[in-house]
């Protein structure tokens, strides 16, 4: 009995032994359960919410801003523009119906309803939702309430944006909800009555959870570029929180590509967007 006593302790004794080591490697190795097709989705659902807020910022300029009936529109004929005016309030509908390429190159379909209140000390109030909408093949549904600003401390304007968005990607059934604060400021183009030379400077913090249970956290540390010119943010670093450790995501530095790069544990891995 002494002897299987002692086997039984030396037994438990080496299983401990083993069960802290395979934790120490872990600690020291956060990246072996690293999914990098989680984080190309969470990416991804990134660029997708910046290209839809371009496509909402026009439609606003376009149709109440002050580049109304601009000479370079965002909108061809593929898209039917609805207003309904009460007051100084005022509903706008896109309707892309089954498919429509915009003139910056991004395939839609479905609708987007904005709501917009009136102007109030200098600001005004904006909901929007998605109605069987689909950008460049993700879906999206959800919305969120902007509040824009005609003018920020650096004299231009700025919405801020409470949000709350599920993207669903094409060829898998895992879709990414992501709620979060985006402050955007209109930098270059403002009154030039065209679209493309539009600019924004994008600062902000949002959490992205996914049905299949990863979740992710990203706080923008250097601004968000992005070129209504461009279906890519084309710079700035977001860093992310996500299965107990923190990696950066670098948009680049200023070319309209498809490239990001995601840096985590000294690891770099280039993300396509």
């Amino acid at each position: 009995m002494k002897t299987i006593a002692k086997r039984l302790t030396m037994l438990c004794a080496l299983s401990l032994i083993f069960f802290i080591s395979c934790e120490t490697e872990n600690t020291e190795n956060p990246t072996e359960n690293f999914s990098e097709a989680d984080s190309t989705r969470a990416a991804e659902a990134d660029n997708v919410v910046e290209g839809i807020y371009t496509i909402l910022n026009q439609a606003l300029d376009e149709n109440v801003g002050a580049n109304r009936n601009p000479s370079s529109t965002l909108f061809p004929e593929c898209t039917t523009i609805t207003i309904e005016v009460t007051g100084e309030t005022g509903v706008i509908t896109l309707d892309f119906g089954e498919s429509c390429q915009l003139n910056n190159g991004s395939v839609v379909s479905g609708k987007i309803i904005i709501n917009y209140g009136a102007f109030i000390a200098g600001t005004r109030t904006i909901n929007y939702v998605f109605e069987n909408f689909y950008y460049n093949e993700n879906g999206i549904e959800g919305g969120g309430e902007d509040v824009w600003q005609i003018v920020n401390g650096n004299g231009n304007p700025q919405s801020t944006i409470n949000e709350t968005i599920t993207v669903s990607f094409p060829n898998t059934f895992v879709t990414a909800t992501r709620v979060g604060y985006r402050v955007a400021e209109w930098v270059a183009g403002v009154g030039s009555g065209t679209w493309e030379d539009n600019i924004y400077h994008i600062t902000g913090n949002w959490n992205t959870t996914f049905t299949n249970g990863f979740e992710r956290e990203g706080e923008i540390t250097e601004k968000l570029v992005c070129k209504m010119s461009c279906n890519y943010v084309v710079s700035g670093i977001v860093e992310i929180s996500q299965e107990g450790f923190t990696g950066v995501l670098d948009f680049g530095e200023g070319i309209c590509d498809n490239e990001a790069t995601f840096t985590i544990n000294g690891q770099e891995i280039i993300i396509y967007l």
